[in-house]
């Protein structure tokens, strides 16, 4: 594949190109306007003007260009969210997105594969559970779960589909929970007279006392179904509890009524403090955050104002104060997906609220340590904003950043060769939380796999 198909933020950014690309990869260039006002489908098959539906000039503009991106790029045209929620499911799932991945030709198909997907696992985990055979059911159950939240994805509305297709992904994991082979329970966090979503996982094999603990941050397009992984999970096999939890505005908590905002996610810090602190199996003096993409902003807005978290580990950045560029230069469904999660619909007074999305003024108060994975050419969030972050935190810290890659980090030499980024992060994590010191240092992981350190001083 060329490097011109696979750097989507410039493959989006001109109209031209995209065009040109779609149509020697297809033969042909089609709008997507059908389906315009079917009720319950995906984005592009909503009627605009509908109440709660969000609008932007750029999905408007170029809701034809997305369409045709897709037939030249595949599902994954914005970022790898097939391999991401193949990860955890293991490798019986590999079929199922594999499969995904030739069916969906444009937008509106995204939602029908992965449902119909999700309906298959979920006949085969009942299937299963009628014979006894409940190891196989589990693992339907959980593959079912996913793909039942990744079919959630293109709504940006509460509409009766959207809360359909959460019921079936509840359902489907709370029937996995019940046949997992660790302990696996739904978390319900206090949290502005409701409760944030969650699900909170012990180490298998545990027999009680108290261990450390990790609250879990899924980034814009992530959930917490996906954030522990059905078997060897990187947190739970190195002893470490995981509350994965979806904050203020991020999926099921968006689905629910919550909005992001940063004093959200600074109250919302505070109090998943106080749910785990509260747990009888959790060393309250052992608890850390790891964020992933957008993740990596609410992680660092959370532990800079709750300082009883002992250690914060981010990666695949969103640390543009403002955002501007994933919003106005990526592909216009991430502006669309996250007014959504932050309760607008007018696009001009989203533009104003985005400039607070910003961890100026928060990042300076922490104390604990701060581990930072970056890709080198990351097209959501340049590097310069972690580096700039990396000037004004005043703790332990170290950064490192992978040679030549984008915004997921993979799926280039340096992390093929180098510290593979998920394992790096635990490791770290399960160091900071057992008290070892650290340098403070920048890493460059160069393309031969080799590490460059760099002493901050």
């Amino acid at each position: 594949m060329t490097q011109r198909n696979v750097d989507r933020r410039q493959f989006l950014q001109s109209a031209t190109l995209v065009a040109t690309a779609a149509t020697a990869a297809t033969g042909a260039l089609a709008a997507e306007t059908k389906a315009a006002g079917a009720k319950g489908r995906s984005r592009g098959a909503q009627a605009p003007g509908k109440s709660g539906e969000v609008h932007t000039r750029r999905w408007t503009e170029q809701r034809w260009l997305l369409d045709n991106t897709i037939r030249a790029v595949g599902v994954d045209w914005d970022q790898p969210r097939s391999v991401n929620y193949n990860a955890p499911c293991g490798p019986e799932a590999n079929a199922d997105f594999a499969a995904i991945r030739q069916r969906v030709q444009k937008f509106a198909d995204i939602s029908p594969a992965f449902e119909s997907t999700a309906r298959r696992r979920e006949a085969k985990a009942q299937a299963a559970e009628e014979a006894g055979e409940l190891v196989t059911a589990r693992a339907n159950y959980f593959m079912a779960a996913v793909h039942y939240a990744a079919s959630q994805w293109p709504f940006d509305e509460n509409n009766e589909k959207n809360v359909s297709l959460n019921n079936r992904k509840r359902e489907c994991y709370t029937k996995y929970a019940k046949l997992a082979d660790h302990r696996v329970e739904a978390a319900w966090i206090p949290f502005q007279g409701k409760a944030l979503p969650g699900w909170f996982h012990l180490p298998h094999g545990y027999q009680g006392g108290r261990i450390p603990a990790v609250w879990t941050i899924p980034g814009m397009d992530g959930f917490k179904e996906a954030n522990v992984a059905m078997y060897g999970d990187r947190f739970l096999t190195r002893g470490i509890a995981v509350l994965a939890l979806e904050g203020p505005g991020q999926y099921e908590s968006a689905v629910l009524g919550f909005r992001v905002s940063v004093p959200a996610w600074m109250a919302a810090g505070r109090a998943v403090m106080d749910w785990l602190a509260a747990r009888s199996e959790i060393d309250s003096g052992r608890i850390g955050v790891a964020g992933s993409s957008f993740g990596s902003l609410f992680g660092t807005i959370a532990a800079a104002n709750e300082p009883r978290y002992r250690a914060l580990a981010v990666s695949a950045t969103c640390l543009e104060p403002g955002c501007h560029t994933i919003f106005e230069e990526a592909s216009p469904t991430f502006k669309k997906r996250f007014m959504y999660m932050s309760g607008f619909t007018d696009e001009d007074r989203f533009d104003e609220f985005s400039r607070t999305l910003t961890w100026e003024g928060h990042a300076e108060k922490i104390r604990v340590p701060y581990l930072c994975i970056a890709g080198e050419a990351d097209e959501l969030s340049p590097l310069e904003h972690a580096e700039r972050l990396f000037k004004t935190l005043q703790c332990p810290r170290q950064l490192v950043v992978y040679q030549d890659s984008r915004h997921s980090v993979g799926n280039v030499p340096s992390t093929n060769l180098g510290p593979t980024p998920s394992v790096l992060a635990a490791d770290w994590m399960n160091a900071r939380l057992s008290g070892k010191p650290f340098a403070s240092e920048r890493w460059f992981v160069e393309a031969t796999g080799r590490v460059a350190k760099t002493a901050y001083a």
